[in-house]
């Protein structure tokens, strides 16, 4: 009976044994090396403040006001229409009939269109003359802006004289001559306001 208790204990004690060694086992696993890297990379990488972006510095203010930049608006879209008008207009001198009294509808067309070469110009003098004049002081590009003006106004006044020598029916003698000056003086305004146009086209001015 004595034997059968003794064998009885040590197998609880070895149960028991067995079961700690188990637990403690467990523990262990639970946690291993690589996890325990991994868990604190992890909260490293979430304790380090992130990078705050550098503000924007804000731009610089226009020396320029409002007026000034709207002038500058009318003035470049206005210009777009220089050398379409440029070519109609020749174009249409050109179909004009060289006998005086035959020319139709063409020769009102033909008035028609350099009446609006000279109010696009004068618009354009005053809107360009005004923002020439205010930006006098300014170093940058400034013989070109005064080539550019000289060239245009140039080119205005030419148009004007062009459009005051038209050739009348009313004086069919001089009909001839006054024909050749009003061209002559419509292909040398036209060639000096193309290249005032393609120099503020190709050269900055601002």
């Amino acid at each position: 009976m004595g034997v059968y208790v003794r064998v009885a204990e040590a197998a609880i004690v070895m149960c028991l044994f067995s079961i700690t060694v188990c637990a403690q086992e467990t523990q262990t696993s639970e946690v291993t090396p690589g996890q325990e890297n991994t868990a604190d990379a992890a909260q490293s990488s979430t304790s380090q403040p992130q990078p705050v972006p550098a503000p924007q510095p804000p731009a610089p203010p226009s020396p320029y006001s409002r007026a000034y930049e709207l002038r500058q608006d009318i003035h470049k879209y206005a210009s777009y229409a220089t050398l379409p008008l440029f070519a109609a207009e020749y174009a249409l001198g050109q179909s004009l009939p060289s006998e005086p009294g035959r020319s139709g509808s063409t020769r009102g067309l033909h008035a028609a269109v350099g009446a609006g070469l000279v109010g696009l110009f004068f618009l354009n003098t005053a809107t360009g003359g005004w923002n020439l004049w205010q930006s006098r002081h300014e170093t940058n590009h400034r013989t070109t802006r005064f080539i550019h003006g000289a060239l245009m106004i140039a080119s205005n006044a030419g148009f004007v004289a062009t459009a005051a020598s038209a050739p009348s029916h009313h004086n069919p003698s001089s009909f001839d001559h006054d024909r050749t000056v009003h061209r002559n003086l419509a292909i040398a305004s036209i060639s000096v306001g193309t290249a005032g146009y393609l120099l503020a086209l190709f050269r900055p001015l601002d």
